[in-house]
Protein backbone atom coordinates (compact mmCIF):
# COMPACT_ATOMS: atom_id res chain seq x y z
CA UNK A 1 0.00 0.00 0.00
CA UNK A 2 1.35 3.54 -0.92
CA UNK A 3 0.99 6.16 1.36
CA UNK A 4 0.04 9.88 0.59
CA UNK A 5 2.61 11.38 3.66
CA UNK A 6 5.46 9.24 1.86
CA UNK A 7 4.67 10.81 -1.24
CA UNK A 8 4.67 14.60 -0.05
CA UNK A 9 7.75 13.51 1.39
CA UNK A 10 9.25 12.10 -1.87
CA UNK A 11 7.87 15.26 -3.70
CA UNK A 12 9.27 17.54 -1.32
CA UNK A 13 13.03 15.94 -1.36
CA UNK A 14 12.88 15.86 -5.08
CA UNK A 15 12.86 19.72 -5.20
CA UNK A 16 9.14 20.29 -5.00
CA UNK A 17 8.43 17.22 -7.56
CA UNK A 18 10.59 18.60 -10.05
CA UNK A 19 12.68 15.36 -9.79
CA UNK A 20 9.73 13.20 -10.08
CA UNK A 21 10.50 10.87 -7.09
CA UNK A 22 6.96 10.88 -6.00
CA UNK A 23 5.82 9.27 -9.18
CA UNK A 24 8.74 6.67 -9.18
CA UNK A 25 7.34 5.46 -5.42
CA UNK A 26 3.85 5.64 -7.13
CA UNK A 27 5.01 3.63 -10.05
CA UNK A 28 4.74 5.60 -12.90
CA UNK A 29 8.38 5.08 -14.65
CA UNK A 30 7.90 7.21 -17.84
CA UNK A 31 6.31 10.42 -16.38
CA UNK A 32 9.04 10.29 -13.42
CA UNK A 33 11.97 10.40 -16.04
CA UNK A 34 10.21 12.83 -18.09
CA UNK A 35 9.77 15.23 -14.63
CA UNK A 36 12.96 14.31 -14.13
CA UNK A 37 14.24 15.50 -17.47
CA UNK A 38 12.45 18.80 -17.61
CA UNK A 39 12.09 19.71 -13.81
CA UNK A 40 8.53 18.68 -13.53
CA UNK A 41 7.57 20.19 -16.76
CA UNK A 42 8.79 23.37 -16.21
CA UNK A 43 7.69 23.44 -12.45
CA UNK A 44 4.02 23.29 -13.80
CA UNK A 45 3.52 19.60 -13.85
CA UNK A 46 4.72 19.44 -9.92
CA UNK A 47 2.57 21.91 -8.61
CA UNK A 48 -0.30 19.70 -10.33
CA UNK A 49 0.89 17.20 -8.61
CA UNK A 50 1.00 18.79 -5.13
CA UNK A 51 -2.87 19.22 -5.17
CA UNK A 52 -3.32 15.97 -7.09
CA UNK A 53 -1.02 13.44 -4.93
CA UNK A 54 -3.58 11.91 -2.75
CA UNK A 55 -5.85 11.07 -5.48
CA UNK A 56 -2.69 9.68 -7.11
CA UNK A 57 -1.56 7.28 -4.26
CA UNK A 58 -5.82 6.02 -3.95
CA UNK A 59 -5.44 5.05 -7.75
CA UNK A 60 -1.99 3.55 -7.52
CA UNK A 61 -3.41 1.87 -4.29
CA UNK A 62 -6.14 0.76 -6.54
CA UNK A 63 -3.81 -0.58 -9.46
CA UNK A 64 -1.55 -2.57 -7.46
CA UNK A 65 -4.47 -4.58 -5.62
CA UNK A 66 -6.08 -5.49 -8.76
CA UNK A 67 -2.76 -6.62 -10.55
CA UNK A 68 -2.00 -8.47 -7.71
CA UNK A 69 -5.49 -10.60 -7.62
CA UNK A 70 -4.49 -10.95 -11.28
CA UNK A 71 -1.54 -12.54 -10.48
CA UNK A 72 -2.97 -15.54 -8.67
CA UNK A 73 -3.91 -14.49 -5.00
CA UNK A 74 -6.12 -16.44 -3.37
CA UNK A 75 -8.95 -14.42 -2.61
CA UNK A 76 -9.04 -12.23 -5.62
CA UNK A 77 -7.89 -8.46 -5.84
CA UNK A 78 -8.23 -7.37 -2.28
CA UNK A 79 -6.37 -7.56 0.85
CA UNK A 80 -7.96 -8.46 4.39
CA UNK A 81 -11.58 -9.37 3.22
CA UNK A 82 -12.21 -6.44 0.81
CA UNK A 83 -11.95 -6.54 -3.01
CA UNK A 84 -12.19 -4.48 -5.64
CA UNK A 85 -14.96 -5.01 -8.31
CA UNK A 86 -15.77 -2.89 -11.89
CA UNK A 87 -19.80 -1.76 -10.58
CA UNK A 88 -20.67 -1.60 -14.50
CA UNK A 89 -19.54 2.43 -14.67
CA UNK A 90 -16.41 3.67 -14.91
CA UNK A 91 -15.05 3.23 -11.84
CA UNK A 92 -14.28 0.96 -9.51
CA UNK A 93 -15.45 -0.17 -5.82
CA UNK A 94 -14.59 -1.44 -2.72
CA UNK A 95 -16.55 -4.52 -1.37
CA UNK A 96 -16.59 -6.57 1.46
CA UNK A 97 -15.96 -10.53 0.57
CA UNK A 98 -18.34 -12.62 1.73
CA UNK A 99 -17.00 -14.90 4.60
CA UNK A 100 -17.20 -19.25 4.11
CA UNK A 101 -19.68 -18.91 7.36
CA UNK A 102 -22.07 -16.76 6.00
CA UNK A 103 -22.24 -18.82 2.67
CA UNK A 104 -22.52 -21.70 4.73
CA UNK A 105 -25.67 -19.90 6.59
CA UNK A 106 -27.12 -19.11 3.43
CA UNK A 107 -27.02 -22.50 1.87
CA UNK A 108 -28.14 -23.67 4.78
CA UNK A 109 -31.17 -21.04 5.53
CA UNK A 110 -31.74 -21.89 1.15
CA UNK A 111 -31.83 -25.80 2.35
CA UNK A 112 -33.77 -25.73 5.34
CA UNK A 113 -30.97 -25.98 7.51
CA UNK A 114 -29.19 -28.97 5.59
CA UNK A 115 -25.71 -28.44 3.93
CA UNK A 116 -23.44 -30.38 2.22
CA UNK A 117 -19.22 -29.63 1.65
CA UNK A 118 -19.86 -30.07 -2.13
CA UNK A 119 -22.91 -26.93 -1.75
CA UNK A 120 -20.58 -24.62 0.15
CA UNK A 121 -17.57 -25.48 -1.75
CA UNK A 122 -19.86 -24.89 -4.62
CA UNK A 123 -21.07 -21.85 -3.56
CA UNK A 124 -18.05 -20.27 -1.55
CA UNK A 125 -16.10 -21.31 -4.88
CA UNK A 126 -13.40 -22.93 -2.64
CA UNK A 127 -11.93 -26.85 -2.47
CA UNK A 128 -14.26 -29.71 -0.77
CA UNK A 129 -11.45 -29.77 1.79
CA UNK A 130 -11.66 -26.19 2.93
CA UNK A 131 -15.97 -26.63 2.44
CA UNK A 132 -15.68 -29.38 4.98
CA UNK A 133 -13.03 -28.00 7.23
CA UNK A 134 -15.35 -24.97 7.85
CA UNK A 135 -18.11 -27.31 8.51
CA UNK A 136 -16.16 -29.30 11.14
CA UNK A 137 -15.40 -26.14 12.85
CA UNK A 138 -19.25 -25.15 12.70
CA UNK A 139 -19.41 -28.65 14.51
CA UNK A 140 -16.60 -28.47 17.17
CA UNK A 141 -18.45 -25.18 18.05
CA UNK A 142 -21.19 -26.27 18.44
CA UNK A 143 -23.34 -24.48 15.49
CA UNK A 144 -23.94 -26.98 13.21
CA UNK A 145 -24.40 -30.91 13.65
CA UNK A 146 -23.03 -34.27 11.28
CA UNK A 147 -25.66 -36.23 10.21
CA UNK A 148 -26.72 -38.87 7.93
CA UNK A 149 -29.70 -39.05 5.39
CA UNK A 150 -31.78 -41.80 4.78
CA UNK A 151 -30.04 -42.69 1.37
CA UNK A 152 -26.30 -42.57 3.47
CA UNK A 153 -25.58 -39.52 2.68
CA UNK A 154 -23.50 -37.17 4.89
CA UNK A 155 -25.07 -33.60 5.70
CA UNK A 156 -24.35 -30.60 8.09
CA UNK A 157 -27.04 -29.44 9.99
CA UNK A 158 -27.86 -26.23 11.20
CA UNK A 159 -30.67 -26.72 13.97
CA UNK A 160 -31.78 -23.33 14.13
CA UNK A 161 -32.59 -23.24 10.46
CA UNK A 162 -34.20 -26.85 10.17
CA UNK A 163 -37.27 -27.60 9.28
CA UNK A 164 -38.75 -30.52 12.23
CA UNK A 165 -39.55 -33.05 9.56
CA UNK A 166 -36.20 -33.06 8.13
CA UNK A 167 -35.98 -36.88 6.59
CA UNK A 168 -32.99 -37.65 8.56
CA UNK A 169 -31.10 -40.31 10.99
CA UNK A 170 -28.30 -39.82 13.65
CA UNK A 171 -24.99 -40.64 12.38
Amino acid sequence: MYSVGIAYILWLMSGFGALGFHRFYLGKIPTGLLWMFTGGLGMMGSIYDFFTLPGQVREANIRNALLSGAAGGKHGAGHGGWRYVNDGSSRIVRERKETVERVILRAAKQNKGIVTASEVALEANISMEDAKKALDTLVTKGFAEIRVRKSGTIVYTLPELMDSDSPLEDF
